[in-house]
This record gives structure tokens, sequence and C-alpha cells, in this order.
């Protein structure tokens, strides 16, 4: 019989989960992800990799209080990082009035940023240098 089962320490991991293993059964590629989903799905990434390292450890190392600790920081840590990332974004737009990047979807769905095409030609210039 076959099965299929998601782990997830909140509500909100389970269902990212989700929407990625429909994505990819449904044979969507990574870029037609927004902004918001790649942050987000990187954060869900390195959560995962913790959550592998804790369970590697040895059991005495493990179990200990100074491991979970370190463990629940990462967790917290990478959870800042992502709402950073997406405030700036926010931020951007606000300062900018959209001149930079600008929200392009429904505030009531998945946010997704547009930057201006002089903008992303000035950095993908910089980067080939």
């Amino acid at each position: 019989m076959a099965s299929l089962s998601f782990d997830g320490e909140t509500q909100d991991e389970i269902v990212q989960k989700v929407r990625r293993w429909l994505a990819s059964v449904d044979g969507e590629e990574a870029g037609d992800l927004g902004v918001v989903d790649v942050v987000t799905q990187s954060a869900e990434l390195t959560k995962d990799t913790l959550r592998v390292i804790a369970e590697a450890a040895p059991a005495g190392v493990g179990q200990t209080d100074l491991f979970k600790a370190l463990t629940t920081m990462g967790y917290k840590a990478t959870d800042a990082t992502k709402d950073a990332a997406l405030a700036s974004l926010d931020a951007i737009e606000a300062a900018t009035g959209g001149g930079v990047v600008k929200n392009v979807a429904d505030m009531g769905t998945k946010a997704f940023y547009e930057m201006n095409s002089q903008v992303a030609k000035g950095i993908l210039k910089s980067l080939i240098r």
C-alpha cells in the first residue's frame, strides 16, 4: 500500500511541504516561483537541514539541553532571516515608490515582486564583470 506523509513543527511548514510536493508532481519548474516562494523554501530547506543534523547527532550529544537549544536557535534565526528578507522587499518598494521593486500580487494571496528592468540590467552587468 502506498503512503505519503509530511513532517513539520507547524501547520505552515507542512503546508509549504505539501505545496512543494504538488508543484513537483505537476511538473512546475523552479523558474515559476515568486521571490517570496524562493525565500520561504530556502528557509524551509535550512530548517530541514538543521533537523537532519540534529537527528544524526550521537544520542548522548543530541539529547543535551545545549544541543537542543542550538537547534532551536537555528530555527529562530532562519525564520528571522526570512522575515527580514521579505520585510526588506516591502521597505524597498515603499522607499522607492515601486521604482526598484514592486509588489505585483493581490495582498490576500502570495506576494510577488517585479524589479525595474533598468535596475535588473545594472545588477546583471555588475555580476558578469
